[in-house]
């Protein structure tokens, strides 16, 4: 066993795929890898600078629309996919760089192409009375990490994704859940709050696909 599994599977022996120990791994993890965090945060955030501008143009200069919607499918997105990764990375207990957050760009197209059929089959199943999109979007919210983690091609990330969230995702929709009072709360602390809330929630999702993966690994 290399030396990465045998970190994933001593890391497995005391993460739990439950939602208050997901939490609270991200919480500890969150900490840890505070600083690496919030500079990939940022750095994502000015790349999708220009998405919010032009569609605020949109009513203006439709071309600036455009120019958004294509700038967010094909470097916004993929970037949003890589941060994934790194916090993924984070959730294990990995070595954390920058350069983590793109990391998506190694299996770009399946990245740009598993981000769209996730998106559409969410929106049909939000269309068909929204509750089966809200399952859809739990069970298919592994996708990201598939495609980045293990590189997998599109309809393969979606059928794992799915087949993954067998029995848990009710939790990924929980961690959802909570994470709405945890936005508030964040949102009344001054505003600056709402920076810490989002990426503890991001790394409780991290931390539940890590979770699920090593202990499926260790029942191996």
């Amino acid at each position: 066993m290399g030396e990465a599994n045998k970190q994933a599977a001593s890391n497995s022996a005391v993460l739990v795929p439950a939602v208050g120990s997901c939490y609270g791994h991200g919480w500890r993890q969150l900490w840890k890898y505070f600083l690496e965090l919030f500079l990939i945060g940022t750095i994502g955030f000015i790349i999708g600078i220009p998405v919010g501008t032009g569609r605020e143009a949109v009513g203006v200069a439709a071309i600036l629309g455009i120019f958004a919607l294509v700038y967010s499918i094909l470097i916004v997105d993929p970037v949003d996919y890589g941060v994934s990764f790194a916090y993924l990375k984070a959730a294990r207990g990995d070595k954390l760089e920058i350069k983590n957050m793109f990391e998506a760009f190694q299996n770009y197209w399946n990245a740009v192409l598993a981000n769209l059929l996730v998106f559409v089959i969410v929106i049909i199943g939000l269309v068909l009375f929204i509750v089966p999109g809200i399952i859809f979007y739990c069970k298919l919210i592994f996708t990201r990490y598939l495609v980045v983690d293990r590189k997998m091609e599109v309809i393969e990330a979606v059928k794992e994704s799915w087949r993954m969230t067998g029995g848990y995702a009710w939790k990924v929709f929980l961690i959802g859940l909570l994470a709405i009072p945890l936005y508030i709360a964040g949102l009344i602390c001054f505003g600056v709050g709402i920076i810490v809330a989002i990426m503890w929630v991001k790394l409780t999702f991290a931390s539940l696909y890590h979770s699920v993966s090593t202990s499926e690994q260790v029942s191996s």
